[in-house]
């Protein structure tokens, strides 16, 4: 399949007469093909597009290709107000599709983000001629990982993606080149100092950053205000409307991690076909040749096992349900996971694994961690949170400013801190694997109404650098000095912790500027001299047994 012909600007009306434009590539040979749709609020002509999917590729193996700006965005009509059309728009989409010359009647979706929630919605509006879907990194639940994570705001990333999306968005909104001018180089300005400035000030939502310009937080601060927002690009809880098999990829690193687990999870509770595939990957994946953070996985972990390209996995997917007289019987292994540690490929057939063992990591007075629970009656662990001061952010499951890297980093310079906790295990002496979700329930009283409990789990190598795993957070009001049970969500991993090194907790009361900064106080708080100092107690004793479950697997 050498020659491709290009139909560039083709417009694709809606059911309200809106046209969105869509770029369509395809083969010139005779014949009956698939159609395969992006619909993107990133510009359908982006650089970004060939990462995620290679277009011409997937036309040379026989497949028409849509590109498609969704509402509102670049070259597509109509108002920008994010996710709030594209369960509609993409139900159009695809009837559209289907009827396209050359098509075999089949089509399927692809990409990552915000363009796997649009395959989503798609999906839950269940248009005649969808077949398959294949989301990439994106999020089920938008309170776990996309608006909020725990009851804190997920800021580090609302922040920079709702600037990033309004410098795009401003030729359209305002029309007075001097007042363009302007915004663009206070929007420019503010999105090169989020990390310094806009970050850090107040509130959290909406960004004051946004205010500034003149535009409106089409992200959290949407959220807070209308309930039906995050219904709009809410997967959990309405699985059972989609009945097409689904191809989940995700990192172990990425932000929205846990809800492409949870995705796969629920369509294979249905029994609707799916296929799970994590890598060591972070959100964006670009040329990293292995290195993910400080950490470097190997060649080989770029790539799913059996394919030269992702994209070739995912075209070799589809295959199975969108070829004329295909069989719809995706014969391979259901979930394929890259194990870190051992930095190896491996197949299962579930998620999560049924031979997994809850295991209790239980926090000691002196510092320690230990499968033994404490025999103890009163001991505890004391730090002082000052949200002026928090711990930064470093490493972990975020996409933020290009100052905060995700992936595993070295974690020297938080566990030097006075307000974080550290509890370390003796060094193992054999390998300890880790696969599934990890959390932890903390005994804890603070000295006011409200405030936040941070829990990391880390791997400290034989040279004593510790690199974080996966890390976790939840807003708690409470009464003061109360002694509560908090239960935090950390959630999943897949390591193998080699004989040698050793686990190390971190709890603490903050992780700044990828969760907003809780001020201790129950008032709204838009001035950080409102801000108040909290007194914090981690309880780990007989009576109050702070602990992680593990989920351990037997070798």
């Amino acid at each position: 399949m050498s020659q491709i012909s290009i139909d560039l600007n083709v417009e694709v009306p809606m059911r309200d007469g809106t046209i969105l434009r869509a770029d369509v590539y395809r083969p010139t040979a005779p014949g009956s093909y698939p159609v395969l749709i992006q619909r993107t609020p990133y510009d359908r002509t982006g650089s970004l597009n060939v990462l995620i999917f290679d277009t011409l590729a997937a036309v040379k193996r026989g497949y028409i290709v849509v590109q498609q700006d969704t509402r509102g965005r670049f070259d597509s009509d109509g108002e920008w107000l994010p996710w709030a059309y594209e369960q509609k728009d993409g139900y159009d989409t695809v009837v559209w599709a289907s009827g396209l010359p050359g098509s075999n009647g089949k089509v399927g979706m692809f990409g990552g983000s915000y363009t796997g929630q649009t395959q989503w919605a798609a999906a839950l509006a269940a248009p005649p001629g969808l077949a398959a879907i294949a989301p990439q990194i994106t999020w089920s639940d938008p309170a776990d990982g996309l608006m909020f994570r725990g009851g804190a705001v997920e800021l580090g990333l609302n922040a920079w993606w709702t600037l990033a999306q309004s410098l795009a968005q401003l030729p359209k909104v305002v029309e007075d080149p001097d007042e363009l001018l302007g915004a663009m180089a206070t929007t420019i300005a503010d999105f090169d100092t989020l990390a310094t400035k806009g970050y850090w000030e107040l509130p959290a939502a909406p960004l004051p950053a946004l205010t500034r310009a003149g535009l409106p937080d089409i992200g959290v601060q949407r959220g807070l205000q209308n309930p039906d927002t995050t219904e709009e690009c809410r997967v959990a809880g309405h699985h059972d409307q989609v009945t097409v098999p689904s191809l989940n990829i995700g990192g172990w690193y990425d932000v929205f991690q846990q809800g492409t687990l949870d995705n796969y999870i629920a369509m294979r509770e249905r029994g609707v076909p799916a296929r799970l595939v994590v890598g060591p990957w972070p959100h964006v994946n670009a040329f990293s040749f292995g290195q993910i953070g400080d950490v470097n996985f190997g060649l080989l972990s770029e790539v799913a096992p059996g394919a030269k390209t992702m994209t070739d996995y995912q075209l070799d997917w589809f295959e199975n349900y969108l070829r004329d007289g295909s069989d719809t019987n995706d014969s391979g292994a259901p979930v394929q996971l890259f194990v870190m540690g051992i930095n190896q490929w491996r197949d299962e057939e579930e998620w999560p694994l049924q031979r997994a063992v809850a295991t209790r990591l239980y926090l000691h007075g002196d510092g320690s961690l230990s499968f033994d629970q404490p025999i103890d009656e009163q001991s505890h662990s004391d730090f002082t949170y000052d949200p002026a001061d928090p711990v930064p952010t470093c490493g972990g499951n975020l996409v933020m400013s290009t100052q905060f890297p995700a992936g595993p980093k070295d974690q020297a310079a938080v566990e030097s801190r006075a307000d974080v906790l550290v509890f370390s295990t003796p060094v193992l002496t054999e390998d300890l694997e880790i696969t599934g979700k990890v959390t932890a329930e903390l005994f804890a009283a603070t000295d006011g109404p409200t405030t936040d409990w941070v829990v990391r789990l880390c791997d400290v190598d034989e040279n004593g650098v510790s690199y974080n795993i996966v890390d976790g957070i939840t807003r708690v009001s409470t009464e003061p000095e109360s002694i509560d049970k908090a239960e935090i969500d950390l959630w999943s991993t897949s390591i193998v912790i080699k004989a040698g090194h050793r686990l190390r907790v971190h709890v603490t009361s903050s992780n700044f500027p990828r969760w907003d900064r809780n001020p201790n106080t129950d008032t709204e708080v838009d001035d950080a001299s409102k801000f108040r100092v909290a007194r914090q107690s981690i309880h780990h004793n007989a009576l109050h047994p702070s602990h992680l479950v593990l989920p351990v697997i037997p070798h």
